[in-house]
């Protein structure tokens, strides 16, 4: 078999949605799988709705999830140019191969391909006129996801608008030919268009591509593809919330595609080798944002200390935490590695550990009045000043030994100390471990803030 050629062939008409990124992922996969190529091609003769901006979106999100391109823009290739707006005189050329052969002909101001086989005038009752029909052979596909289909194309179509613009079957079909695709991968919706394209390949006597039709992405909650107005369907989003590009994609090879066993996360290596056609999924994959928030969560806790530490800074200038970016930055490594166990995404991280870098934190009223219910909290926090007063701050094992001492002098449990030493110091219920907490605080900070929440009770 020659040489495995794949593409991904977006629009810069808007922000790059989660399933184009799936369908470029599968692209790219499947060219690395095989040691082929992965071609991007631009979409963009919709002159009124592309936008440079949006180009660079997709640019920048492809080269965020690691999916760098073998041939295209930037990059160049033989076989470009890549960008469809570029590449008029190759459409005028292909046209004129129909138009000679008696395949294409012009009404009403645009052009039409025309099929082969006999005609009839048939009244349709869905359109309410009369069309013309052809007595054509269904064409049939042997795709590699769906298995056999045949679809029958029984009227001839536009390829050219009256504006002089060729339409996506055309320009599609054409670059495909010109850039020697031999696997066309793309979403489910692709399928009823592909008979058009089986008949323009075969118009120009060039046997078609191998073609992969894969699952749709679903809303996570109701019926319908997801679409760029759900919530979670956007890359930038991820990008914006400090998301983990090996986790995202390690999540998306996953909607859609079973490397069989229960595996989840993979390491791209591992992907790339398991990954083919045929493991790939008909039914169409829910989308989860809990599933990923957990893969994310798992990704982020097994980044080495240099990588999250940059990771953490990264997404606090993002967040304009100006006051933790100020911070010494051995103490500003040591926050964030001890809160790395317990944030699902980068995002928390601001708002996480904010309380570390002012003392002018606000304390939450609903836990401060649940803490504040049970037991004495006022004599608790007394007994765990006075320890804390002298206890050894080196470690977390050695603090958590000196309120387990006092724990057991006063016949309590480790539990009535943290959440009301908690509450004084951090103003909530929630953070990383209590110890590691105070460690990193240090003594006299930890004490004045215990002071500090003693005075206003």
């Amino acid at each position: 078999m020659s040489q495995v050629r794949v593409r991904f062939a977006p629009s810069p008409t808007g922000f790059f949605h989660i399933g184009s990124a799936r369908t470029a992922l599968f692209n790219w996969l499947y060219a690395r799988h095989t040691g082929g190529v992965f071609v991007l091609r631009i979409e963009d003769t919709d002159q009124a709705r592309n936008s440079e901006e949006f180009l660079n979106v997709i640019y920048d999100s492809l080269n965020w999830l690691g999916m760098t391109w073998d041939e295209g823009p930037k990059v160049g290739g033989a076989y470009g140019p890549y960008r469809q707006s570029e590449r008029a005189p190759i459409y005028k050329e292909y046209l004129q191969k129909l138009l000679d052969a008696g395949r294409a002909y012009e009404k009403d101001g645009a052009i039409w391909f025309k099929l082969l086989g006999e005609r009839s005038e048939v009244f349709d009752d869905h359109r309410k006129k009369t069309v013309t029909k052809v007595a054509n052979t269904p064409a049939v596909i042997d795709d590699q996801i769906r298995g056999r289909v045949e679809r029958l194309e029984d009227e001839d179509f536009v390829i050219f608008r009256s504006d002089g613009n060729p339409v996506f079957h055309f320009v599609n079909v054409v670059d495909d030919i010109a850039m020697k695709i031999t696997h066309v991968i793309r979403g489910e919706d692709h399928l009823s268009n592909t008979s058009k394209h089986v008949e323009l390949f075969k118009a120009f006597g060039v046997q078609p591509p191998v073609f992969a039709h894969i699952p749709l992405i679903l809303k996570q909650n109701g019926p319908g593809k997801m679409s760029k107005r759900d919530q979670g369907a956007l890359i930038e989003e991820y990008q914006k919330k400090g998301y983990l590009p090996e986790a995202l994609v390690n999540f998306l090879a996953l909607l859609g595609w079973n490397p069989g066993g229960d595996r989840e996360k993979m390491p791209i290596e591992e992907i790339i080798r398991l990954f083919d056609l045929p493991a790939v999924n008909q039914s169409n994959a829910r989308f989860d944002d809990k599933k990923l928030a957990h893969m994310n969560m798992v990704y982020l806790l097994e980044q080495p200390a240099d990588r999250f530490v940059a990771l953490a800074r990264a997404q606090l200038e993002r967040a304009q935490a100006t006051a933790a970016l100020a911070a010494d930055p051995a103490y500003l490594r040591e926050v964030v590695l001890l809160s790395q166990p317990k944030i699902k995404s980068l995002e928390e991280l601001a708002a996480y550990t904010a309380y570390f870098f002012t003392e002018d934190f606000v304390v939450d009223v609903k836990v401060r009045d649940k803490v504040m219910a049970k037991g004495d909290p006022k004599a608790r926090l007394s007994e765990l000043a006075e320890t804390l007063a002298t206890a050894d701050f080196s470690s977390d094992t050695t603090i958590e030994d000196a309120i387990k001492a006092l724990a057991t002098r006063t016949a309590l449990g480790f539990g009535d100390y943290q959440s009301v030493g908690r509450l004084a110091v951090s103003g909530t219920n929630v953070g990383p471990s209590l110890t590691g907490m105070f460690r990193v605080l240090g003594r006299e900070r930890v004490l004045a803030r215990i002071a500090k929440f003693q005075a206003t009770l």
